[in-house]
């Protein structure tokens, strides 16, 4: 017992808590409502375990209740951050915060709080019920029972607190929401609709009905409208529903906390008389079995023909109703272009919001213009409807340039090579078109590059040099003479990837996983040269590009292939390699640079890592030359009036024309030149409607066809045609009305069609029929001539029999059709008929050009109540013909302005009723009368006042004894004073509007009694209500315009000035200095500023603190005029301007001694020296100026200290050509009395990276351009630069593709010259050459295009020098042996060898004194093994002294080794030396 005891006690504890738990703080806010009620949960959850008492009895334990932390009032964010602070209003216990209540809102005690309490109590009970906790012994279905139980009420329990805190008067206000929202209705005409619904919130809701987001005023138009709110249902009852009450109805609810809306469609159908349709008739929907209708689709609000330019945004939209409503059916709405349906896009918007379709084309391109169809599906059938878009071009911003092609497509996509085609614009500028560019970016880049270097004519281009597995999209622009036009729009995005591969992403996997895995061994391919490719064809062949295709070898491995392709010179046999430096990875491959008209074959090999198979088959010789010719020109075109705005062109279309893009048709108005394009985008059709066209304009057209080569020739001029509506056969006739009846007659009349078709009315037909109960007979016709007048008198008829009568319509086009039958009439003798004329006609506010007129109901009636009248009027001096009717549809009220009027001409004027019966007499005669403005007369005028209240003002000046102003709103006496009070003054009236509203609009007018017709009217619209009540708003709360609003600055040493200017002001303003709701007063820490003549309102702080952080305000006061302005400083906006405050101040400082205007820096002489600067301030002779790297000063005699140079305030210390070893950290110290400033510039790493890259730039632009030049080996490209850095990265590139290094091709650098050599050129080395420099970033490009005259001259010189040095390597030459000069005794034996050499061996012959010699007793001459040549003189006597010379000859030259011989004798010396002695 002990146990249960204890339970008991807890239990109750627990009561106890929940019930403080549900009613403490309830008037707090809802953060601290929302945590209170968390606790309350937690602490009603509470573990509950199930333990044995020493009797074996099962007891229920529940876990120790928690401690209640301790409330606290900081607002929290979801992660645990301080957000702000929750104030609570006051704590109270729950009794004592109702009371407080109650005694404050005691007189608004209502039903809804009765229900409130009532509410409540039922709650309180059963949750009070539903905690009760026994303890009883219970088996394990019954403990799984109750458990089950126990979850239920807990959740009934969340849902009782969560409608607690929207039913309970005492909780926390919340916004309005529909708990019952109304339901969307179709109805027959004539029947009454009532909309119903219940809004719950508090402070209780305000509710109000809008009519297509328009207010509807049930008390302006009880007939109409009727809305009533009673225990919290709202009701809206449309009486006598007609077809424009078709609508979407808003109800809105509306209290403090917020605003909700619900809406509903009401649908009023018309009933439409005829012959009922038979059960093997076709219906325009099917019998839907799923939902048990027939569903009807009705497009009304249709979107019209739309133009829109390049770059705007278009929307099109259509309402459509669906009848009848189905809960939750949704039916599919299709837009399509061209019969193409749209997909959402990044630039097509569509959006369906359950009755209307929107399309929203953002970013208009030439692509988007066509014929758009909406398209609504439903399980019935469906409905379309269909208008054209046209898209203009956008203005060009060169004069004369052609505008931007349109339709970038993409096709034949593989690896490295795709074809972008494109169709030409409308517009060729003031020149034809040149060619077009294409170019290509990668996805996710936005770096535009050029795929063609000369412009192309086709609209066509293969685009090769792709790499594989990327991304692209591309874009195309036009060239004429004047320039470039924009670019297209961008191409869909194409992945460079094979067929194959991609074909095999779109199926997705073949087969779902099984879980196993299966190994094959296959044989081995490793090693295997491929095979040849086969089926190798030209595809497409133009004069700039051939390109050829071919199916892949069936032996080719799994490492996959490449190709080489060759070509052959039509005539030769020598196959030269096209892509020798790059093989190719596609089957597909683009030739440039062929001869026009010259014939070439082509074959293709394949190649792996095993090496190069063998050839394909050649596919015979190709001329290179255009395959695809111009369109011929369109037939004659013929143009016919169509509409207004539109003619409708027909012409011929262009024969023998292959792969025909479209035609463009011009315009031109007669006697100008201009011809304007009336479609952007060819149309295939031969057909085209040209809307948007000048009225009355006299108009030809042309029609152009356009292909991929280009545009045909103009087709010859329409003959001219005038743009006005065509002729058509007239509307129907519509009113068809009945007269009068007799025994054997109907008078009948109509009203003649709206529409004529665009020709005068020629006649009508009048039909008829019996009807006999619900049996109609067939239609035959009364009269067989066409009747010239709207009303006829059917004869011959039978008395009491019933007739139906139907009308048409015929012009010069045709008859139209037939009239709505008129219900069925009796052919008997009527007794009463139309209504009687109406009485009291008199006429209000004559003016020169309009004037009112008045009159009161007939005395009679007639058949039927009087439903409208007709005013006719003529002038004074015209007979009875000259009378016409002032109006064509009835006018409902007893008034009617009369304008047009001719001033100084008297009107006479009579009024008509009309009734069921028809239309009766007319009344008496009111005239005439006079249309000139009385002298004196004014005209109502409205004005706002100061304190902005709206009244009307009429003054008369020719007031009598006994005149009287009399105000009327809709021409009836105004009595009740409740909207308008009346004040008058003298000759001065004055009408005041009490509480303007949309109650007052009208007409409302003032008559003064006693006078000549003295009176005026104004009319109040909505518009000018809101206009008044805007200029009443801004006289009763004036408002001190600012120029601009609160703004702050940075001063000097970081002072911060807040300002604004305000546009006007008086001497007598002032203003308040307001800083988080605190006026403050100027002070040290504040200055303030207010100079009235400018405006400007200034206050200054020396600093900011952490204190200053909040909302600045100036609350300014001039008069009645009020004026604030703020400035909001939180967070990190503050930190920021106090780090900004705080570094000026500290600059400030650091300025008043030495210190660096500009720190450190780099800069990169164009002679390629690195020089570091900077520019020092406020220096004295004795500042101490020190340079130091890696933190060792440069002292004086340092080699370094003749880099340093001082011009004034610039410092500059000169690297020179940097190097590594220049790298490090220099840093600069300014030093004196005033304090020290340094400026460090770290050399090193990043900082050396940055200065090398500056340099490369200077080194890269100061390249010249590439030079060719031509030597004995080969050709040479070369440029020159200004210095060149071994670290400079060089490349070359051929035709687009990097040159790799071999001993054929070679590029090194010399000196400041960079070069490529290309040894033993041949035709494969023509092409573009690109030198690409590094720069530091993307690198500078020069570009040498080795082909035409600058190949053949290089190619020439290259084999004159070639020649001229085999011709000098293999010349004859003496090579040595022989000596210059020889001295021999007489006697003696002379023997002479010279080595010669040439190749061929050369002729060897000996000369003396240039005679030859010839072997002979005493000499003897040999030439042994081609290289040695002897002469021997035995015996030489003086008469062998003289010059001596071997010559040496073959092909290539000849030369002469010269020496001189000397003989002499021992004794004629000796004698000569004798004499001498």
């Amino acid at each position: 017992m002990s146990a249960s005891v204890q339970v008991t006690q807890k239990l109750q504890k627990l009561q106890q808590q929940q019930q403080c738990e549900s009613s403490c703080y309830l008037s707090s806010t809802s953060a601290v409502q929302q945590q209170s009620f968390s606790s309350y949960k937690t602490s009603s959850r509470r573990q509950k375990t199930t333990v044995k008492t020493e009797k074996r009895q099962e007891v229920v334990k529940l876990s120790p209740l928690p401690k209640r932390a301790k409330r606290t009032y900081l607002a929290m964010d979801t992660d645990k951050e301080v957000i702000g602070y929750v104030i609570p209003v006051f704590r109270a216990n729950h009794e004592v915060v109702r009371g407080l209540m109650e005694a404050q809102e005691e007189e608004e005690v209502t039903e809804e709080g009765i229900h409130y309490v009532a509410m409540r109590n039922l709650f309180v009970r059963e949750a009070r019920e539903a905690v009760d906790v026994k303890v009883e012994k219970k088996t394990r279905s019954t403990h799984i029972r109750e458990s089950a139980g126990r979850m239920e009420l807990s959740k009934t329990m969340e849902e009782w607190a969560e409608f607690r805190k929207k039913m309970n008067p005492d909780s926390l206000t919340h916004p309005p929401e529909f708990i019952v929202k109304p339901r969307g209705q179709t109805v027959w005409e004539g029947r009454t609709v009532r909309l119903h619904c219940t809004a719950a919130g508090w402070p209780k809701p305000r509710v109000a009905w809008y009519k297509n987001n328009v207010l509807i005023d049930a008390k302006a138009r009880p007939q109409k409208y009727t809305i009533e709110s009673s225990y919290n249902m709202h009701s809206l009852e449309i009486k006598n529903c007609d077809f424009m009450d078709t609508a979407q109805y808003h109800a809105s609810a509306l209290n403090v906390k917020g605003e909700a809306s619900a809406v509903a469609t009401v649908v009023v159908k018309r009933f439409q008389e005829g012959e009922e349709a038979g059960p093997l008739d076709p219906k325009p929907h099917g019998f839907c079995a799923e939902h048990g209708v027939t569903f009807e689709t009705t497009i009304i609000d249709k979107f019209e023909v739309a133009f829109g330019r390049e770059g705007e945004t278009l929307s099109l939209g259509c309402t459509v109703i669906i009848y009848p409503t189905v809960k939750k059916y949704q039916p599919e709405v299709v837009w399509s272009r061209n019969s193409v349906p749209l997909k959402p896009s990044q630039w097509v918007h569509t959006h369906w919001s359950g009755e209307r379709a929107t399309l929203t084309l953002v970013h208009l391109n030439k692509e988007d213009e066509g014929m758009y169809t909406l398209r609504v599906n439903t399980k019935s059938g469906f409905d379309t409807y269909s208008a054209y878009v046209y898209v203009r071009d956008a203005d060009v911003e060169v004069e004369g340039v052609p505008v931007a092609p349109l339709d970038v497509r993409c096709h034949d996509a593989n690896k490295d090579y795709v074809v972008v085609t494109w169709k030409q614009p409308a517009v060729e500028g003031s020149s034809s078109i040149l060619g077009y560019f294409v170019d290509r970016c990668e996805v996710g880049t936005h770096h535009w590059a050029q795929c063609n270097e000369a412009p192309v004519k086709y609209a066509r281009f293969p685009v090769t040099g792709l790499v594989e597995g990327r991304s692209y999209v591309f874009r195309v622009r036009a060239t004429n003479k004047e320039g470039v036009s924009r670019p297209s729009r961008v191409s869909d995005a194409v992945v460079a990837m094979d067929p194959s591969d991609r074909a095999r992403l779109r199926a997705g996997p073949s087969a779902p996983w099984t879980g196993m895995i299966k190994f094959t061994e296959e044989d081995p391919t490793v090693g295997v040269v491929p095979g040849e490719p086969s089926d190798v064809v030209v595809t497409e062949a133009t004069k700039s590009y051939v390109v050829l295709a071919w199916k892949p070898p069936v032996q080719r491995g799994h490492e996959g292939v490449m190709y080489y392709i060759e070509k052959c010179i039509s005539g030769t046999d020598a196959w030269q390699r096209v892509n020798s430096g790059m093989p190719v990875k596609s089957p597909r491959f683009a030739l440039f640079d062929l001869a026009e008209g010259r014939s070439y074959s082509f074959r293709v090999r394949c190649c792996n890592s095993s090496g190069v198979g063998e050839a394909s088959a050649s596919t015979g010789e190709i001329t290179v030359g255009d395959k695809l010719d111009l369109p011929s020109s369109p037939g004659n075109p013929v143009a016919t009036r169509n509409t207004d705005t539109s003619v409708v062109v027909f012409w011929g279309a262009s024969k023998d024309v292959k792969y025909l893009v479209g035609y463009y048709v011009e315009y031109s108005e007669v006697g100008t030149d201009v011809w304007t394009p009336c479609n952007n985008k060819p149309v295939k059709q031969t057909r085209f409607v040209c809307h948007g066209l000048t009225t009355g304009s006299n108009c030809v057209f042309r029609v152009k066809a356009v292909n991929a080569a280009g545009y045909s020739q103009s087709s010859s001029a329409s003959e001219a045609v005038v743009v006005k509506a065509a002729i058509s056969v007239p509307g129907r006739a519509t009113s068809v009305t009945l007269l009068e009846a007799a025994k054997d007659y109907m008078m009948l009349a109509w009203t003649e069609p709206a529409n004529k078709g665009g020709a005068d009315i020629r006649g009508y037909f009048v039909d008829y029929r019996t009807v006999k109960g619900d049996v109609v007979g067939k239609w035959h016709e009364m009269n067989l001539k066409a009747l010239t007048t709207t009303s006829y008198k059917a004869e011959n008829l039978k008395e009491n029999v019933f007739y139906q009568f139907q009308v048409r319509a015929m012009n010069m086009a045709g008859v139209s059709e037939a009239s709505l039958p008129t219900s069925a009439l009796e052919c008997k003798e009527w007794t009463i008929t139309v209504a009687g004329p109406p009485v009291g006609l008199h006429v209000l506010e004559v003016r020169d050009t309009s004037a009112v007129v008045l009159w009161e109901r007939p005395a009679f009636d007639g058949r039927a109540p009087v439903s409208g009248y007709y005013l006719d009027i003529k002038e004074a001096s015209a007979g009875e013909q000259g009378w016409k009717a002032a109006h064509e549809k009835a006018n409902k009220t007893k008034y009617m302005k009369v304008t047009g009027l001719k001033s100084g001409a008297s009107y006479d004027f009579r009024v008509r009723a009309q009734n069921l019966a028809g239309v009766g007499k007319p009344s008496a005669v009111l005239g005439p009368i006079l249309a000139r403005t009385r002298p004196g007369t004014n005209e109502i005028h409205v004005d706002v006042d100061d304190d902005g209240v709206i009244s009307m003002i009429f003054e008369c000046s020719e007031m009598k004894e006994g005149s009287e102003f009399v105000w009327s709103k809709n021409y009836q006496t105004i009595t009740d004073t409740s909207r308008l009070t009346l004040v008058t003054e003298q000759g001065r009236s004055r009408a005041i509007f009490n509480s303007p509203s949309l109650e007052d609009l009208g007409t409302f007018s003032c008559v003064v009694t006693n006078t000549d017709g003295f009176s005026s009217s104004y009319t109040l619209t909505e518009e000018g209500l809101k206009r008044l009540l805007d200029i009443s708003h801004d006289h009763k709360f004036p408002v001190i315009p600012f120029k601009n609003e609160m703004a702050f600055e940075l001063l000097e040493k970081g002072r911060v000035r807040f300002w604004t200017e305000v546009e006007k002001c008086t001497s007598a303003c002032q203003v308040d200095y307001v800083f988080n709701d605190v006026i403050i007063n100027e002070d040290k820490k504040y200055t303030v500023n207010f100079n009235k003549s400018t405006g400007i309102i200034e206050m200054f702080m020396d600093s900011l603190e952490i204190s200053d952080e909040g909302t600045f305000t100036f609350n300014l006061v001039d008069g009645k005029a009020k004026g604030t302005t703020s400035l909001v400083l939180i967070g990190d906006e503050f930190r920021e301007l106090q780090k900004k405050s705080e570094f000026e101040r500290a600059e400030w400082v650091r300025k008043q001694g030495p210190h660096f205007v500009e720190y450190l820096s780099f800069t990169v002489t164009p002679e390629c020296d690195v020089l570091l600067k900077c520019k020092i301030g406020n220096v004295r002779p004795e500042t101490q100026i020190t340079w130091s790297k890696d933190s060792i000063e440069i002292a004086e005699d340092d080699e370094d200290a003749q880099k340093i140079e001082r011009n004034d305030g610039d410092l500059t210390f000169n690297i020179g050509k940097i190097s590594k070893a220049d790298a490090g950290t220099y840093q600069v110290l300014l030093r004196d009395d005033r304090g020290k400033d340094k400026s460090v510039f770290d050399l090193t790493d990043a900082g050396y990276q940055a200065v090398m890259n500056e340099l490369f730039r200077v080194i890269a632009n100061s390249s010249c351009g590439i030079k060719v030049i031509s030597t004995e080996h080969g050709i040479i490209l070369y440029s020159m630069i200004t210095y060149y850095n071994e670290e400079l990265r060089v490349g070359w590139l051929h035709k687009d593709a990097k040159i790799a290094a071999s001993e054929r091709v070679k590029s090194g650098v010399t000196g400041e010259q960079l070069w490529l050599k290309i040894n033993e050129p041949t035709e494969k080395d023509k092409g573009k050459y690109t030198m690409d420099i590094f720069d530091g970033k993307d690198g500078v490009k020069r570009v040498f295009d080795l082909t035409g005259k600058a190949w053949e001259e290089a190619f020439e010189e290259f084999q004159r020098l070639k020649a001229a040095a085999i011709a000098e390597r293999n010349r004859a030459r003496v090579v040595g042996g022989l000596p210059d000069v020889v001295a021999i005794q007489e006697g003696k034996s002379l023997n002479l060898t010279g080595n010669v050499w040439g190749e061929p061996a050369p002729e060897v012959r000996w000369t003396k004194n240039d005679k030859e010699l010839a072997t002979d007793e005493r000499y003897q001459l040999k030439f042994e093994h081609g290289k040695f040549a002897s002469i021997t003189i035995a015996a030489v006597t003086t008469a062998d002294s003289g010059k001596y010379a071997l010559l040496v000859k073959n092909k290539y030259g000849t030369e002469a080794g010269e020496f001189t011989v000397s003989v002499y004798n021992p004794e004629d010396e000796e004698n000569k030396e004798g004499k001498k002695g």
